[in-house]
């Protein structure tokens, strides 16, 4: 039996950051340094290292980066004073605030106060619905990193039944939203499954292409997969493994050994959709101090 194509995450995030590198280096000797600001509420270990990945990424391709790290007990207005001060700073094109942050602030009311302008997450109203209109503006880096994948790997969304598990505001609200508007990658007919759809794998089945972003470990399994799909998992879950070093391994929400069985096209986690979210964040910041040039 013939085993799917497995869609390389990090060869796709290679070539794109080529591409990015020269674009700074291009704004850079017109005498614009491209800036990202990251703030880092807190010391969740995870998001110790998701910083780390983009401030290593962005040095990498000559963006300025610079981390602000506050503690946890840092008040929703302390917080707030510090995007102001960011957004009224011409240094930085690309303001982004790690997720999660303590319970003592709204989330939502921070990324409403980070200036559209400088929205290189992709989450703030203003991107949303740009978005939905199909009107040019930032996309969220997980989804605009799914499109380059199966741009790259000549996948065809034309006409296509794209299911989307999971219907965050991070991924499964955007993505489907990209695969249903009016362009070379999209014109899918697209459906959202969530935690509350009857019969998952009756949706999942007539997928073509099939987004996995449920945030549990198996969630999808070979069964549910239609013959020849395309499958991007989007889930990173750790789960016991005592072979390991670290005692455990990272895994996605599909059953990656038995889908890969079923579908063409499938990627791994590790090193599928992961390196492609960082390249996006890139290509934001750099696409960001482009349009102030």
């Amino acid at each position: 039996m013939t085993e799917a194509t497995i869609i390389n995450g990090r060869e796709v995030a290679n070539k794109l950051r080529s591409e990015i590198k020269e674009r700074v280096e291009r704004l850079i000797s017109q005498g614009v340094t491209p800036g990202l600001a990251v703030v880092l509420v807190g010391d969740d270990p995870a998001s110790e290292v998701y910083v780390r990945m983009k401030g290593r990424a962005c040095e990498r391709m000559g963006i300025h980066e610079k981390t602000f790290n506050l503690p946890k007990e840092t008040s929703q207005e302390e917080l707030l004073e510090l995007v102001t001060e960011l957004n009224n700073d011409d240094s930085y094109h690309g303001i982004l605030v790690q997720m999660p942050l303590p319970e003592q602030i709204d989330s939502d009311v921070i990324i409403d106060a980070i200036s559209p302008e400088k929205d290189v997450d992709g989450l703030h109203p203003v991107s949303t619905g740009r978005l939905v209109a199909g009107k040019t503006g930032f996309i969220p880096c997980t989804p605009y990193g799914i499109l380059k994948m199966l741009k790259h790997y000549g996948i065809e969304t034309d006409g296509k039944n794209a299911v989307v598990v999971g219907r965050s505001i991070l991924v499964g609200k955007p993505i489907a939203n990209l695969l249903y508007q009016k362009n070379e990658t999209g014109n899918a007919t697209v459906t959202i499954c969530h935690t509350h759809t009857k019969d998952l794998a009756s949706h999942t089945r007539r997928a073509d292409i099939l987004i996995v972003a449920a945030g549990s470990p198996n969630a999808v399994t070979a069964d549910m997969i239609k013959p020849h799909a395309t499958v991007i998992d989007v889930g990173t879950n750790r789960v016991d493994d005592p072979d390991s070093e670290k005692g455990y391994k990272l895994v996605g929400d599909v059953d990656f050994e038995n889908a890969k069985k079923v579908a063409d096209y499938i990627s791994p986690v590790p090193g599928g959709v992961g390196p492609m979210t960082i390249t996006m964040l890139l290509h934001n910041t750099t696409w960001s101090a482009e349009r102030s040039f």
